[in-house]
């Protein structure tokens, strides 16, 4: 059976599903439009595979599918909460110039139904398959904090981790992300009347000013290590000095010594003023995804599946964080972009290139389908010792 025909010829019945998908608008933490989506989702895997659905406290069901199977044990992920307020666009669905637009579309409910479609493949192409784990999260846009810690406990059972967010706009694969974090500095100082007794204040406006710079001055762009001080909040009265500022950061690094290095910098910084006073809270929300060997070989392993395909794959370093990070950082060599191709995620004009889809979704098929064998059996030496580490930790 030829995998990118049989999704070819099977690509009505998958936009049609995706368009229902579409057509629920689930903003993270909307519970009531969370759970019609996951009834949707869960309809689409009956009979695939052994689902179990748990309730997040204020974010609605994560979608939990297994299915048993040969050589290595590999973990599927994929979000279905979007970053679109119910309402955000007036036409949730355009299908043209070979191209559909909608929200969530790209990021990255088209990525989610490639799984339900992997195993009717699996299926009926009576092919050999990989322990399966499937999750499918509510939470991922909010920074996963109901599913981080079952992700983290799934990626520790996994030999690899496949990740559905969408490709790159090249229809590359992801093998390393940022980590990401946002910081609130609270600056506090002394309010006074600007005319009559400005020497008896102490104002937290200049005193954030010093803040930012010294925010900035952790930055380094050869590494890559952003720092963003991008809202900033305070004052009453133009003339009355001001006595409380917020500053709301975003932080971002490719390493893990780059992000302890610029965690312990925020974590230092102290008033520049006499009587001024600078509080830092914040943490990260997802640590760097760092490529391990097995990961590069994972890749390597793809690139050839594609190159059979007549996909021209390579990978890319990417700046937005997923739960790829979380995988990675559990220890189980983590392959991201592996959904559609398409471009302009978290904009109204983001979209999917409906020509790609049967490609995308063979590549995983085959991917997936080659990974029913033990890892040691394709995997180098270093890269099997990798995996033997972090097994005995």
């Amino acid at each position: 059976m030829d995998t990118v025909h049989y999704f070819a010829d099977r690509l009505p019945r998958y936009l049609e599903e995706l368009r229902a998908l579409v057509a629920i608008e689930t903003p993270t933490g909307d519970v009531a439009r969370a759970e019609r989506a996951a009834d949707l989702i869960a309809a689409l895997f009956s009979g695939l595979g052994t689902s179990d659905r748990e309730d997040l406290a204020g974010l609605g069901p994560m979608l939990r599918i297994r299915r048993p199977g040969t050589g290595s044990r590999v973990l599927l992920l994929a979000h279905y909460d979007t970053v679109w307020p119910a309402g955000s666009w007036e036409v949730p669905w355009l299908e043209r110039d070979g191209r559909i637009w909608g929200p969530g579309v790209y990021d990255m409910k088209a990525g989610l139904l490639f799984l339900p479609w992997l195993l009717r493949w699996l299926r009926d192409a009576g092919r050999d398959h990989p322990e399966l784990e499937i999750l499918l999260t509510p939470d991922e846009e909010k920074g996963s904090p109901g599913s981080r810690s079952r992700i983290g406990e799934a990626a520790a059972r996994a030999d690899f981790a496949l990740v559905l967010e969408p490709a790159t706009p090249l229809g590359h694969l992801k093998l390393a992300r940022k980590g990401s974090g946002e910081f609130q500095v609270d600056v506090a100082g002394r309010t006074a009347h600007q005319g009559a007794a400005p020497e008896e204040g102490v104002n937290a406006v200049v005193e954030a000013a010093h803040q930012v710079l010294r925010m900035l001055e952790l930055q380094d762009a050869a590494a890559g290590t952003t720092v963003g001080p991008n809202i900033i909040s305070g004052g009453s009265a133009s003339n009355t000095i001001a006595d409380r500022v917020r500053i709301v950061v975003d932080v971002r690094a490719w390493t893990e010594g780059e992000r302890l290095r610029l965690d312990e910098g925020l974590r230092a910084l102290t008033p520049v003023n006499e009587g001024a006073r600078v509080e830092v809270r914040g943490a990260w929300n997802r640590p760097p995804m760092e490529p391990s060997p097995a990961a590069v070989e994972l890749f390597e392993r793809a690139r050839g599946i594609g190159s059979a395909l007549g996909m021209l794959l390579e990978s890319a370093a990417w700046g937005g964080s997923s739960d790829g990070c979380l995988t990675a950082a559990a220890g189980a060599p983590t392959l991201d972009g592996l959904g559609p191709v398409g471009d302009e995620a978290h904009t109204r004009s983001e979209n999917i290139v409906v020509a790609e889809l049967p490609r995308r979704m063979a590549l995983l098929g085959e991917l997936v389908a080659s990974l029913a064998v033990a890892p040691e059996e394709w995997l180098s030496t270093g890269a099997c010792a990798f995996l033997r580490s972090r097994s005995r930790g």
